[in-house]
């Protein structure tokens, strides 16, 4: 079981077990790929040492045998920093839809093929040291799994995965935006919005050229600042709170007021 193989790589981690790249290979990575199914003693499936020109892959994933799906670059614990590009770049030129970086500890996804920059084409990481053997255990079969990669559905999931996290940044590099031209514009349901709010909290409501004069006055939110918010544990693309068809779906509902669904999705930030 997979979670048991996990639940004890953990504790080798923990203990210092895995000192090099070759028993990061072994102990982790070809342990791992062997519990998700993968034949790991054929060469023409797992082939280790993969060539790519000047350079190898420490693992190319085939499907159909000896056409590589996905290449796996092994790294010492805590030495994987700075290799990601390389290997994205290799997989990249070769056309392969998914690379891996691994140290044992973290694995990151890529998916070099899809459009985007360098860094928003990783799709997911996982620390098996941070994540639960369970949740770490259904990241991995979605992605890894021998059968899903040969049926198709891993690199589909992937890629599905990634386009919804691509949609999601797109609106939220666009809320900056969107804020401004609400205030720009002197938007008249968030002009009533906020004198609402204010009448609520004093009894008192302040007339529309006051509201708007305070509006004006307000820095706007940059993109940088809107787009880098504070650090959190990651979750896999899939697992996001869809926040833009939230937004839509309030502003969408024709049962509702436009001022109600502006106070909805207000509410949220």
């Amino acid at each position: 079981m997979v979670r048991n193989d996990l639940v004890d790589i953990r504790t080798g981690i923990k203990a210092g077990r895995y000192v090099n790249e070759a028993i990061v290979s072994q102990g982790i990575v070809q342990r791992l790929l062997n519990v998700l199914g993968w034949p790991v003693y054929d060469p023409e499936i797992v082939a280790p040492e993969y060539s790519l020109g000047a350079r190898r892959a420490d693992y190319a994933l085939c499907h159909p045998p000896r056409e590589p799906m996905i290449l796996i670059e092994v790294k010492q614990v805590g030495q994987s920093k700075g290799a990601d590009r390389q290997l994205f770049e290799y997989a990249f030129h070769k056309g392969v839809p998914m690379a891996i970086l691994t140290d044992g500890q973290e694995w990151n996804f890529f998916l070099p093929t899809e459009q985007g920059d360098y860094g928003e084409r990783r799709l997911y990481k996982i620390d098996l040291l941070e994540r639960e053997p369970q949740e770490t255990e259904s990241s991995l079969r979605r992605y890894l799994a021998y059968d899903a990669v040969r049926s198709g559905q891993a690199i589909e999931a992937a890629r599905r995965d990634y386009r919804n996290a691509a949609r999601k940044r797109r609106a939220e590099r666009t809320l900056p935006d969107a804020w401004a031209r609400l205030i720009e514009s002197e938007d008249d349901n968030l002009i009533n919005l906020l004198a609402e709010k204010v009448e609520d909290l004093c009894g008192v409501k302040p007339d529309s050229d006051a509201v708007a004069a305070f509006l004006r006055k307000q820095p706007l939110v940059s993109i940088e600042a809107a787009s880098d918010p504070p650090q959190r544990r990651t979750r896999r693309p899939d697992q996001l709170d869809p926040l833009p068809a939230v937004i839509l779906r309030a502003l969408r509902d024709t049962s509702r007021t436009v001022s109600e669904g502006m106070r909805e999705v207000l509410v949220m930030f």
